[in-house]
């Protein structure tokens, strides 16, 4: 494989294990944040109306950003009827098929989240909550998230195109 592929696989892979590994503490977060509601809702009988949405905020983030991490990991959930008794340059050869719907779905999120985004800051866009918290935090996070799945998608691609052609990254 040329250089910068090799480069691009392993500053891609980089980044996503490090921003995955940071974020998987973010369930930690979330359950603080869900302890702490139960705690001022029932137990001080003084509830914070902040707490639901921003455990929703974090686990959103949570499952966003670590995209990339779980495809690196192979963690996610893939339909197994053939895959499994495929040989390994049969798989990359599945893998690269379907890297073509994913990479497709994902331009599509991208486009629509960069959209969403723009319009967001542009009406300075808040929830039709008690607390009215900003949008534009999550949908930032929903773009680095998708951003990153998408350069993710990529780097595996290569992989699996490396497997095919028995070359090394």
């Amino acid at each position: 494989m040329p250089k910068f592929l090799s480069m691009y696989v392993n500053v891609v892979d980089t980044i996503c294990i490090k921003v995955g590994r940071f974020v998987m503490y973010g369930v930690f977060f979330m359950m603080f944040l869900l302890i702490l509601s139960f705690v001022t809702r029932n137990i001080i009988n003084y509830p914070l109306m902040w707490i639901i949405e921003m455990a929703q905020f974090t686990i959103t983030a949570y499952y966003l950003l670590g995209g990339g991490y779980s495809m690196i990991t192979d963690d996610h959930v893939r339909m197994d009827l053939f895959y499994g008794k495929l040989s390994t340059k049969g798989k990359a050869k599945m893998d690269i098929f379907t890297s073509i719907f994913l990479i497709t779905f994902l331009v599509v999120l991208l486009y629509g989240s960069v959209s969403s985004l723009l319009y967001t800051l542009e009406y300075k866009q808040k929830l039709f909550t008690a607390w009215a918290p900003y949008v534009w935090p999550i949908k930032s996070l929903m773009l680095a998230g998708i951003l990153l799945m998408l350069l993710q998608a990529f780097s595996m691609l290569i992989k699996d195109f490396a497997k095919v052609m028995n070359k090394k990254i």
